[in-house]
């Protein structure tokens, strides 16, 4: 598996950039997505995203479909994709340290 290097922490991931294990995940890994996906700055309302995708990992083994996405947090998919511009599955996901989504999110 490649190896991402970021403020003194590595990080395996796999082909896709989704970091190898939810485990792993730390508060660097998010600044490190934010940086590779072009988020400016990280607001609440991408916090709130990040702690739902990852209670509702943590809880059921998989992210939610998208409309459950929406819903639980308030925000229109268009909105979700103005605050991770790669989208829910990529962006998101990949921020919570979840797996890469298959057909969900």
């Amino acid at each position: 598996m490649p190896t991402v290097e970021f403020e003194g922490k590595s990080f395996e991931v796999d082909e896709d950039g989704f970091i190898d294990d939810y485990a792993n995940w730390t508060p660097e890994w998010v600044k490190y997505v934010k940086s590779v996906e072009g988020i400016e700055e990280l607001t609440d309302e991408h916090q709130k995203c990040v702690d739902f995708l990852r209670e509702y990992y943590e809880k059921n083994g998989i992210a939610p479909m998208v409309r459950i996405f929406s819903k639980v947090t308030g925000f229109k998919l268009k909105h979700i994709y103005e605050l991770f511009p790669s989208g829910p599955g990529k962006g998101a996901c990949k921020m919570a340290g979840l797996p890469k989504p298959t057909g969900c999110v």
